[in-house]
């Protein structure tokens, strides 16, 4: 194991070294430095990847996308197009400010280097917010304990262990990338760095130098190693068809983009797709500010959920006061109000009473995390702020049970809470008014109390509260018996009645609410109808439908202060900062304190307005679809997926406070966010070369000499919207800015945009809406493709830092070379599933990519030693279906590349390119076989069409034969229209000798035991039938007729019975004619038409004559007759069991053979064949010489029982002219078969067992052989 390791680490050492060496010919020549050349009238190609965050380095994840970008455009390079790839480095938002202030705080608080406190690492929990800890149920608590930081860590029990669900892992993305209890000084010692260096990234700006850089020679290393300047060397490892000239970070410390994003935003604003005021964002008040999903550790794509809160009016003794308070329940279908029949608490759920309102002069009763939320958005006096009844922070469910309410809308004046277990109290605020003629849970629950006595008596829920009684004046209820609480019909829904939620219990056998899962399909099924196809009995909207229905009755209950609108997180969210996000009604953020290095913000109830992106609007919405209409998106689901966003998008908030960024136009305090500052930024990279080159930063003017300072507003609109020139408002010469708009209408637009599936909801999504309003009337400037891929597996896992699953982008090419690395990323997978990088694949790759090489070196040596067939001798079978195979492959390859399908590309232009070449071989008996100049013919156009994905091997076998140039500019190969004819006859011989080694296979291994010892067959017969007989003839012209008048679709077989049952002629054959049906069909669904014809299209005979040593040789035979069916005496069943295409094999025992009782002996001769050659490495060997065996088939023979003998060699047969004394000479050194006679291929052995004599007669004149013969094989 050791040594194969040690093998193959040489392997991947030589490919790096190569690659090292063609990457620097690469850069030296500067072969991927796009220009812009429309004079030349060839089309271009412009790929962009969205440009990754520098705050760590790149890891295998955003290779695999950026793998797509750089195989669609090694393709595209060979098609002639103008290719460009550019590559950006996005600093913008929060998480470099945020990990530079944590360096800064641990060197104040640990000092210089931190000496931080020594504990073991505890196992990664889900992290703990205060607001958890006031929830938190104290009668179930467990133990804990505190980590170095002083964090708790929660003790967990054997039984928690084996029960957890180890699928819906809680821990969040912080924890899952950088391990356990890791301070940032330590995430950084991680990446390799010393602590001189680590104390740098104290300053943000620093990050922004450090990381791009190696990130960019890491993707050269590629073909394509931390943060922006290291983050450009990571990306060269991978030799990556980049044009780094126009590379640049984004941010203000870019003047040149960040006056480009200030233009962007002027534009927006003018054509009021900003607006200004509150909006419902996802805020983290630890920040103060907005929370983004790039600045999320966990809850990426996670948006705000609406609620309708139903006020429940109760009245109970408060601590300090009588007091009415509301306790408020969260529900999201208002219009189903009416049917309320008690309201829900989870007896053990904490829950909290405080005050509410601008005068906060009520009383609201709900969990503490809902009231958090609610105090952001304007429910509380001051935002914020909480402040609970004292004495009633924390109540547990239990206490509030029984409590009398008055319901809006419903039908009783009074209802009570009831306990329901399955009540959660991160959903909400934990009271759920219940209506259980419409939701299973509330009606499973509900009938529990009923049927169960002990469940009443153990949360003290009186008989009244749920059972009828008598009519009692006390409840305002005097006319009559009733049924207090009983489901309220307020619904009709088709199919399920008035009822729907105790029908769909009824009908999936629901018996208690513990039935979860049953409970949920009902709910799926109830809610789904209910809302698309219920129409509303009661109230003043009775007989609409109910989702119609839905937002009015929101509306007159908020209106008339029954209920109020509340919004909140869909999920969890957890910012980078470590924040629970909440969501606020957010206006501007203003700082209000600075202490030991940590800013605290406030949400301002100010004239100030926070600025936001309207993706609400419907006009902008509209315009945006037709950008998807004309856009290509690869699969049918990015294509949905973005439809689906535009519909549900609405206001994004593009400003923040804190992180790093471009300043607002009109109000400079502010930043642009970090997903609003990313749309339209690759226009800017068709002009970045000519404003930036050689500065990231933009700190040096490029080489056409325009200053940061000029780019105004105007020089821009010049530049991206072709306005007038005016020289009084733009401080640049009109040539120059001529330069500048000439590189952005040749280069846009984007041609294909390359992304992972998670940002179709964001990103990709923002793109488009922004192309549209910025570039309103020109539909030629919007994105043309785009495409999404899944995640990446390591091994058919998730990656992870914490599991160890992990690899970075240079320790993937350290392990496997850059070329190995990209092979395995192309055949982990295409589609928006997620695909899967696996090991064994890529250590695979290596070897094929090293034996490739190989034989190339090989090849050429045999071809300059002369040891290959000539280019000038006959074409053979083989040649013919070889290059024809060529052209297939190569033609199915650039399809697979036009789609973008490069997993299936690298099937058909690699893997199953060597199988052809592997068949040519075996079907020339070699390699000395194979025509020189199709090897080579192969070797080329191999190289040529597995460049664009290993273009470092590519290079590698265009300089072993003697190529001009780069294989990387060179040309797509040419191929010639595909035979289909010769492909039929490849298939067939391949089919044939599938056949006839599984038949040889039934033969050895019979079904039936017999007492007769099974011999190997040496000699066959193959049976060939020019057309169908009779009757099949007949029924295949039935079908034909059927399916020409049926579109190509063959009827079912009780039709095609009837139509055969018409047929006099087919009468005698009704029990094989319907077999042969459902054969046919099924050859039918295979191969199409052909499968009707009743005759075979080319000569099979003819075929597997051209074959026959091949047929042989691989069927190890001695002797293989072909013939027709046709021929006279032909026995019936074979005849009848042979079809046109399809031939059959009979084979035959050895010819002479004695069977004794202890088993069998073969009727010949045996010699002695002796290798006289020396240092030949051959022996001498025994073999068996029958009643007319040729010489031929002795060789043949002789190859089969002698591996040593390999296919290359040519072999002849020679006898000694003394029979009885040749044997016994010495011979000559110089000349050792001079007393040797060859005999002819053609000669034929007679035998004398009796005897044991051979003879061998040529030409009608015999020799007598003698006991030994002579081979040569050379």
């Amino acid at each position: 194991m050791a040594s194969n390791a040690a093998k193959e680490r040489k392997k991947v050492a030589a490919l790096l070294e190569k690659e090292a060496e063609i990457q620097k010919r690469w850069e030296d020549a500067k072969i991927f430095e796009a220009v812009a050349k429309p004079e030349e009238n060839r089309p271009k190609y412009l790929v962009t990847f969205p440009y990754p965050y520098m705050n760590g380095r790149l890891h295998l994840g955003h290779t695999f996308t950026v793998s797509k970008c750089e195989f669609a455009v090694g393709y595209q390079r060979m098609r002639g197009r103008n290719c460009l790839f550019p590559f950006g480095l996005h600093c913008t938002g929060m998480p470099i400010k945020a990990n530079a202030d944590k360096i800064k705080r641990e060197m104040e608080d640990y000092g210089y280097p931190p000496q931080f406190p020594e504990h073991e690492e505890a196992k990664p929990v889900e992290e703990k917010s205060v607001l958890d800890e006031i929830t938190k149920d104290k009668s179930k608590s467990k133990k804990v304990s505190l980590d170095r930081r002083g964090v708790r860590v929660e003790e967990k029990s054997e039984l928690d262990e084996i029960t957890k669900d180890k699928g819906k892992s809680k821990k969040s993305k912080v924890v899952a990338k950088t391990g356990p209890g890791k301070y940032q000084w330590q995430i950084m010692q991680s990446l390799g760095l010393e602590d001189e260096e680590i104390k740098k990234f104290a300053d943000a700006n620093y990050w922004l130098e450090y990381f791009p850089q190696h990130c960019i020679d890491d993707l050269k290393l590629m073909g394509i190693k931390y943060f922006p300047q290291h983050c450009i060397d990571d990306l060269k490892l991978m030799g990556i068809k980049v044009d780094w000239r126009r590379s640049f970070i984004t941010t203000d410390v870019n003047p040149y983009y960040d006056s480009f994003v200030r233009w962007q935003f002027q534009h927006l604003r003018a054509a009021k797709k900003i607006d200004f005021g509150k909006r419902y964002t996802i805020y983290s008040p630890k920040d103060g500010q907005p929370c983004m999903d790039h600045d999320r550790a966990s809850g990426e794509g996670v948006g705000p959920q609406e609620y309708t809160l139903i006020k429940l009016k109760c009245r109970f003794l408060c601590a300090d006061q009588d007091g009415v308070s509301e306790g408020r329940s969260s529900f999201k279908i208002p219009e189903t109000m009416y049917g309320q029949t008690n309201c829900y608490l989870h007896p053990d759920i904490v829950y909290s009473a405080f005050y509410a309102g601008p005068e906060e002069d009520r009383v609201y009763i709900a969990t503490a995390r809902a009231a958090r939320n609610m105090s952001y958005q304007g429910m509380t006096r001051e935002n914020g702020v909480v402040r609970f009844v004292p004495g009633l922070e924390k109540i547990t469910g239990d206490k509030i049970l029984g409590a009398a309410l008055s319901a809006p809308l419903a039908k009783y004046e009074r209802v009570y809470a009831l306990p329901m277990l399955t009540i959660k109290d991160d959903k909400g605020t934990g009271v759920v008014t219940s209506v259980p003629s419409d939701s299973p849970d509330d009606f499973a629950a509900l009938s529990d109390l009923k049927k169960k006595k002990p469940l009443r008596e153990k949360y003290g829920i009186t008989d009244e509260m749920v059972l009828p009684f008598e009519p009692n004046e006390k409840y305002g209820i005097i006319d009559e018996m009733v049924l207090p609480f009983e489901p309220v019909p307020i619904i009709e829904i088709e199919g399920l009645g008035s009822l729907a939620a105790p029908e769909m219990c009824a009908r999936l056998k629901i018996e208690s609410q513990n039935e979860k899962d049953k409970l949920e399909d009902a709910k799926k099924e109830v809610y789904l109808k209910g809302f698309y196809d219920g129409v509303m009995l009661v109230g003043k909207y009775a007989g609409q439908k109910a989702g119609d229905a839905k937002k009015t009755v929101q509306t007159d209950l908020i209106t008339e202060g029954l209920a109020d609108k509340y919004v909140e997180p869909e999920k969890k969210i957890i910012s980078r900062s470590g924040d629970e996000c909440v969501v606020a009604l957010c206006d501007q953020c203003t700082p209000l304190d600075s202490h030991q290095g940590k800013l605290f913000f406030e949400v301002n109830s100010g004239d100030a307005e926070r600025s936001y992106l309207n993706y609400g609007d419907e006009e902008w919405k509209a315009q945006t679809k037709t950008a998807v209409e004309q856009l290509e998106t690869y699969s049918e689901e990015t294509n949905t997926n973005l439809l689906r966003t535009i519909d549900w998008l609405h206001e994004h908030a593009c400003s923040r406070s804190y992180g790093l960024g471009t300043r607002l136009p009109w109000d400079p305090q502010y930043l642009i966010e970090s997903l609003s500052d990313s749309t339209i930024y690759n226009a800017y990279y068709t002009v970045a070369h000519l404003l930036q080159e050689g500065s990231l930063e933009g700190t040096v003017t490029g080489p056409l000499g325009v200053k940061a300072e000029q780019m105004t507003h105007e020089v821009w609109d010049y530049v991206f919207k072709g306005a007038e020139y005016d020289a009084a408002t733009m401080p640049v010469e009109e040539a120059k800015l001529r330069e500048l708009r000439k590189e952005f209408t040749y280069w846009y637009p984007i041609d294909m945009r390359v992304s992972g599936k998670d940002l179709v909801p964001n990103h990709l999504t923002y793109l488009l809406f922004n192309h549209v309003a910025i570039w309103p009337d020109q539909k030629e400037l919007w994105p043309r493709s785009i495409r999404a891929n899944g995640h990446l597996l390591l091994n058919n896992e998730k990656m992870s830092k914490n599991t160890g699953n992990f690899l970075t982008l240079t320790e993937g090419i350290e392990k496997f070379s850059a070329d190995g690395m990209r092979l395995s990323l192309a055949d982990a997978g295409d589609a928006v599933e997620d695909a899967n990088f696996v090991f064994s694949m890529a250590d695979a790759a290596i070897l094929r990519l090293y034996n490739l090489l190989d034989w190339v070196r090989e090849m050429v040596a045999a071809r300059d030693a002369g040891a290959l067939r000539s280019a000038d001798a006959p074409r053979i079978f083989a040649d013919r279906v070889f290059q024809n195979d060529m052209n297939r492959q190569i033609e199915a390859t650039s399809a697979n590349y036009e789609a973008t399908l490069f997993k299936e590309a690298l099937k058909t232009g690699f893997f199953e390119y060597t199988a052809i070449r592997d068949r040519y071989r075996e079907l020339c008996g070699g390699e000395q076989g194979m025509a020189a100049d199709l090897v080579f013919q192969w070797v080329e156009t191999q190289a040529l069409i597995v460049s664009p994905i290993a273009p470092h091997v590519a290079e590698q076998v265009w300089e072993l034969l003697g190529k001009e140039g780069f294989i990387v500019n060179a040309r797509w190969p040419e191929t010639s229209p595909v035979d289909e004819l010769t492909s039929k006859q490849a298939e067939f011989l391949e089919e044939t000798i599938k056949e006839c080694r599984s038949r040889l296979k039934n033969y050895m291994n019979p079904k039936k035991k017999t007492t007769t010892p099974i011999v190997t067959p040496t000699e066959a017969t193959i049976w060939v039938a020019k057309e169908y007989p009779g009757w099949q003839r007949t029924v295949l012209m039935i079908l034909a007729q059927q399916a020409k008048e049926n579109a190509g679709i063959l009827p079912d077989n009780k039709a095609i019975s009837q139509l055969i049952g018409k047929e006099d002629s087919l009468k005698k054959f009704a029990k094989k004619t319907m077999p042969f049906v459902q054969m046919v069909k099924e050859a039918y669904e295979a191969k199409g038409a052909t499968a009707l014809a009743v005759a075979c299209e080319f000569d099979q005979a003819a075929v597997l004559e051209e074959n026959r040593d091949y047929l042989m040789n691989g069927l190890e035979l001695d002797g293989l007759k072909i013939r027709h069916t046709d021929e006279a005496g032909v026995d019936a069943a074979i005849v009848e069991a042979v079809c046109p295409g399809v031939p059959s094999i009979v084979y035959e025992a050895p010819r002479a053979i004695r069977i004794k009782e202890r088993g069998v002996t073969i009727d010949g001769v045996t010699v002695t064949a002796r290798n006289v050659h020396v240092a030949n490495g051959l022996f001498d060997m025994e073999v068996t010489i029958l009643e007319g065996d040729t010489v031929s088939g002795l060789v043949r023979k002789m190859r089969r029982t002698n591996r040593a003998i390999k296919p290359r060699f040519e072999v002849a047969l020679l006898r000694y002219s003394d029979p009885v004394g040749g044997p016994r000479k010495l011979i000559s050194i110089e000349d050792p078969t001079s007393i040797n006679e060859k005999m002819a291929e053609d000669g034929v052995f007679s035998v004398d067992v009796a005897a044991q004599t051979v003879k061998v007669t040529v030409g009608g004149v015999s020799h007598v052989i003698g006991d030994t013969v002579v081979y040569s094989a050379v």
